[in-house]
């Protein structure tokens, strides 16, 4: 998988647990971006109105999947697998959490 789909996976995952928890409304404005860079690719979640927060940050060379410390700022504590797992993580929550852990 490339850090497009997975974008996408974890977009639509979150979509449906804002459904489901709060309103179709707030589950059709959130979007994804994804921004490229020399040794990471940013993940992004929000709106265009409220603003993107960072969600994920992935290292390039490796495909591993991190949390963010900051903006910008990868967590190298907070590892989510890599782009060949991530079928085996749920992306709905704030966090990934690993399914069936």
């Amino acid at each position: 998988m490339d850090v497009n789909e997975f974008a996408q996976l974890v977009l639509a995952q979150q979509k449906t647990r804002l459904a489901r928890d709060y309103s179709q409304w707030q589950a059709d404005a959130e979007q994804v971006q994804v921004i490229p860079g020399p040794k990471y690719t940013k993940v992004d979640l929000g709106t265009p109105h409220g603003g993107f927060s960072g969600k994920y940050m992935i290292e390039n060379s490796t495909g591993v999947i991190y949390g963010i410390r900051a903006y910008g700022k990868v967590h190298k504590g907070h590892i989510y697998g890599t782009l060949a797992t991530v079928t085996e993580w749920d992306w709905s929550g704030y966090t990934g959490r690993r399914i069936g852990a």
